[in-house]
């Protein structure tokens, strides 16, 4: 099946032992194959829009935005449904969301339905079972990761690992 939507991420591959096994119950985009990670923009286009002068311009972006390190160092909360570990530092997240979204006025983060967008990697999202995740994953922490790059993604949002890399963009 043909993909039906686009995503900007920032992979953690350095979170999978603490989440993974949280995410495959907690998290409904770990059942589409989209593995851990920090959502820059999504959705982004629509993949028949993905283009190479698109491409090119994400590409741009990303370039501009110096490598780092981060800390996911607290899990965090949106109201009692949402479970996330917050990344230290989270300005070079919002740097590439706001160039993204200056760039592409189509693709607001989460389709514009959030006034602020916060940097975060999605434990659990409105399953039962969020408050236990959230001491198991806890005792895992810190966790230090370094960020290279910016990944595209396509995929359909259903179950069945759908989702998959189309490219990534090395970040300055």
């Amino acid at each position: 099946m043909e993909p039906t939507q686009s995503a900007l991420i920032v992979p953690i591959p350095e979170a999978e032992p603490a989440v993974a096994g949280l995410r495959s119950r907690l998290d409904r985009s770990a059942s589409w194959g989209v593995p851990a990670h920090i959502t820059v923009i999504f959705p982004f286009l629509p993949p028949d829009q993905l283009s190479p002068q698109v491409l090119a311009a994400v590409r741009l972006i990303a370039a501009g935005v110096p490598r780092f390190f981060l800390t996911l160092d607290r899990v965090g909360w949106f109201g009692e449904k949402v479970l996330w570990l917050s990344p230290n530092p989270a300005e070079p997240f919002r740097e590439l969301t706001n160039r993204l979204a200056v760039r592409f006025p189509a693709a607001q983060p989460y389709g514009g339905e959030f006034t602020d967008v916060v940097p975060h990697l999605t434990v659990g999202d409105d399953r039962p079972g969020l408050a236990e995740a959230a001491t198991e994953v806890e005792a895992h922490l810190p966790i230090r990761a370094r960020v290279t790059s910016l990944r595209l993604i396509t995929g359909r949002p259903e179950p069945g690992d759908s989702w998959h890399t189309l490219t990534d963009f090395p970040l300055g």
